[in-house]
């Protein structure tokens, strides 16, 4: 299911517009983003917690010219899925 499916379906089962759905889909995700960028945690009961993780810098090969790159340590965000 992609965004606009995702869309349809949830304007179809609360009875709004597609157009509003899209904006409080956008909202969530800009709030969520947000929140997990300024170092914060977003926990939704029922479907899952996100926040940020750091990863160490690392050194990774490309397999197909065998190439070692230098990955800088950087910031990403975790998302664990609840029962």
């Amino acid at each position: 299911m992609n965004k606009q499916e995702l869309i349809a379906v949830a304007a179809e089962k609360a009875g709004l517009t597609k157009k509003d759905v899209e904006k409080s889909l956008k909202a969530l995700v800009e709030s969520i983003v947000a929140e997990v960028a300024k170092k914060g945690k977003v926990q939704l009961i029922g479907f899952g917690t996100f926040e940020a993780r750091n990863r160490k810098a690392s050194k990774r090969q490309n397999h197909q010219n065998k190439q070692r790159t230098e990955v800088a340590a950087h910031n990403e965000i975790n998302i664990k899925c609840s029962k």
